[in-house]
């Protein structure tokens, strides 16, 4: 027996005695950390263990001599018969051993203990580290198993309709769930209507992002898409013409006027939707402006009114639109998700174009749930493809029956959605700085939303509305007795719903990391493919289905990046905002934005720029006389820099001219924030110490002058400098 072997075999029994020590050790340490579920059971045969880099001595000199073989494996013997009897190795135990001749990784049954020894070149001595997780072992070995950890926490105490699919989802996710709140923080709180449900929350997710509700009601909506229809009108013709009342009233009359005028025989239907309305509550259709109810009690009624799709795609006779489900899971990067089923709604009288005699007829025209369920013609059923309301599968399945290319159907449908994000998401960002500041401590968001998507004849999908809180109850009121109402079950909608939550809860889950993989994306022009999604799970989500919820966006982020110019003009109109907090800018941030871009000039002077600012204030602090605060909007912003942009670049379209303009003013920003970090660092080297902070924004000479000295300590300037570093990181996210 050689020296070796007498060495490392008295080092084993020393391990052994300090087996029982580390076991008290390890087992006080699992009572202080909770564990998501019961440590899954090993076997202890030697089948069990898994073992790393077998191979490994097949690269290996062959000038090792046999006795030191026969060392190496004697002693992997006496440490797998040790490992599996239940003895631990401590730590500084193991620091003596190193470098066996395999690696191994030694799973202990009922423990979940992991011990990792990694060979080395020499063969003397082992290393053994005690105490490590499944998932950072064997990660190291190759493989991809999830560590076990403490459930995800949620709170359902401002779930309201939406609770009972959110149980189901987190029941089958193995999480815990909180009904009545929590004081400790929450992995995730689930609201059912606002963002500001809850307003103590510093942490964690909510399902609701601040300010989704007020831009996507019926006019907040209309001029966001009508801003895209301007610069891409090709793209955004998706939605139908608009008018928002009462203050474009007399257009509409005009407009409707002039038509009739052209052609006699012209006679078009148009719908109007109150802008806050919900459940198709207040939707009529007209024929005549003069049919317009303008008036709601001594106010004047907020509205829109459209042009009605009279050529809708029929099933059985039927119209029929489709709930969509899209969840944004973030907006900074831009990530979208669209849930592969969704619902289908059906009148319930079949339809004829629209005259004078039908309008009034609501089961016929609009297809709204909340409406229909009241007809008597209204059908309940189990089944997902009768009925009326039915899963968007069923009919795509029925219509590629028929010949239709659905593949092009859904991919016009993705874009419509990728569109319609992008053409919301400036505003949000601007309410989402004003509730969430940059510094300031809060959760992150996330939100399902509910697209309302109409077919035409010809198969082209129309965007009807986007609800903020689409319904997420998973039963209905049903007559099971005369005038005894009660809510049964709907196999339908739990089918769809539940799968949505809990879909959307597994891609939130702040354990999950998903690996980054680069993959081609289409071309500008190219159509969508549908294609099967490969997403990886974690152990935990062995016995669940692969996910419902397919990503768009930035998956076709090539065809779609050109559309995000309005978002370009939002990142430059909160750098000029100022106050946290703040959502409107004020005529002094005004002309320092003119100033800093350098937009100003001998026939644009800064009296030029006041005038500008004024009119445009007046005339949108018109059009939304219930706004609680003075000074420049978003949209209003957006008015002004294409003013600016035409004014600048007469002989460009409209689309250049703002993307010029947009290239002018980032790069005159970009070059004065370098300029500015490059003379504060060069000041902060020459001074002494004692003088950097004092003198630091001094060091541009011109400013040793009153008239700069004040300038400099003014409210404008040191916001400017403030906010300098977080315009830089929007620039370069762009």
């Amino acid at each position: 027996m050689s020296d070796h072997y007498v060495k490392v075999k008295v080092q084993l029994e020393q391990m052994k005695s300090f087996g029982e020590d580390a076991e008290k050790e390890r087992v006080d340490t699992e009572e202080q950390v909770p564990v998501s579920s019961p440590r899954a059971a090993v076997s202890p045969d030697p089948s069990s263990i898994n073992t790393a880099g077998r191979d490994a001595s097949r690269h290996r000199g062959k000038s090792r001599s046999k006795l030191r073989k026969d060392d190496n494996s004697s002693c992997v013997k006496h440490i797998s018969e040790m490992s599996l009897r239940g003895s631990v190795v401590p730590a500084h135990v193991g620091k003596n051993l190193k470098r066996l001749g395999h690696d191994r990784t030694l799973h202990i049954k009922g423990t979940g203990e992991v011990l990792q020894s990694k060979s080395e070149t020499n063969g003397n001595y082992a290393t053994i580290h005690p105490s490590k997780s499944i998932q950072e072992a064997r990660h190291e070995d190759g493989f991809k198993l999830g560590k076990k950890r403490r459930p995800v926490t949620v709170d359902t105490a401002k779930a309201k309709t939406s609770l009972e699919a959110l149980k189901l989802s987190i029941k089958q996710l193995n999480w815990k769930e909180f009904p009545l709140g929590r004081r400790a923080a929450c992995d995730i709180y689930w609201h059912g209507v606002s963002f500001h449900d809850n307003e103590n929350i510093v942490s964690g997710q909510v399902n609701k992002f601040p300010g989704m509700i007020e831009m996507l009601r019926k006019i907040n909506m209309s001029r966001a898409v009508r801003t895209m229809q301007e610069l891409f009108p090709e793209e955004y013709d998706f939605y139908p013409r608009s008018w928002i009342l009462p203050e474009e009233y007399q257009q509409f009359s005009t407009q409707i006027r002039m038509v009739k005028e052209n052609d006699a025989t012209v006679n078009p239907t148009f719908i109007v939707k109150p802008d806050g309305g919900s459940q198709g509550d207040g939707i009529y259709l007209i024929r005549n402006p003069s049919d317009l109810k303008l008036m709601a009690g001594s106010q004047a009624k907020q509205a829109v009114v459209q042009e009605y799709i009279n050529k809708p795609l029929l099933i059985d006779k039927l119209k029929f639109d489709i709930r969509l489900y899209v969840l944004i899971k973030s907006m900074e990067p831009l990530e979208i998700y669209i849930a592969k089923e969704g619902l289908t709604r059906f009148c319930t009288e079949p339809y004829q174009e629209p005259s004078q005699k039908n309008l009034s007829h609501v089961f016929m025209h609009l297809t709204n749930y909340s409406l229909n369920v009241h007809s008597g013609n209204f059908v309940h059923s189990d089944s997902h493809s009768t009925g009326s309301k039915r899963t968007l599968s069923s009919v795509l399945y029925r219509l590629a029956a028929k010949g239709v290319d659905i593949k092009k159907v859904w991919s016009d449908i993705i874009a419509l959605v990728i569109k319609t994000v992008i053409a919301v998401v400036p505003e949000l960002k601007v309410y989402y700085q004003a509730d969430i500041p940059p510094g300031k401590p809060g959760p992150t968001c996330f939100q399902i939303l509910g697209f309302d998507i109409l077919l035409m004849k010809n198969l082209k999908p129309v965007l009807l509305e986007v609800n903020s809180n689409p319904s997420m109850r998973i039963e209905h009121e049903q007559e099971v007795a005369p005038g005894v109402f009660e809510y049964v079950p709907s196999p339908v909608d739990k089918e769809v719903k539940v799968g949505v939550i809990r879909d959307t809860l597994r891609l939130m889950d702040p354990g999950h990391k998903k690996p980054s993989t680069s993959q081609p994306r289409p071309e500008h022009g190219e159509e969508i493919p549908m294609e099967a999604e490969t997403q990886e799970r974690s152990p935990d989500e062995g016995a669940l289905p692969s996910l419902c919820l397919k990503q768009v966006y930035p998956k076709y982020t090539k065809q779609f990046s050109h559309l995000r110019l309005v978002e370009r003009i939002a990142t430059l109109f909160i750098r000029f905002l100022g106050v946290k907090g703040n959502m409107r800018l004020g005529p002094t941030a005004f002309r320092t934005f003119i100033r800093s871009c350098k937009l100003s000039n001998s026939t644009f002077t800064m009296a030029s720029v006041d005038i500008l600012y004024i009119d445009i204030t007046r005339r949108w602090s018109g059009a939304a006389p219930d706004s609680r605060e003075a000074g420049m909007g978003l949209q209003a912003f957006v008015e002004a820099f294409f003013y600016l942009a035409g004014r600048r670049f007469k002989s460009l379209a409209m689309r250049e001219q703002v993307a010029t303009l947009l290239e002018l003013c980032e790069a005159q920003l970009d070059s004065q924030s370098g300029t500015e970090d490059r003379r504060s660092v060069s000041c902060s080297r020459a001074l002494p110490r004692a003088n950097r902070t004092q003198t630091l924004g001094l060091a541009n000479p011109q400013l040793q002058s009153p008239a700069p000295l004040r300038r400099a300590a003014s409210q404008d300037y040191r916001l400017h400098q403030r906010l300098k570093p977080r315009t830089l990181r929007a620039n370069v996210e762009n």
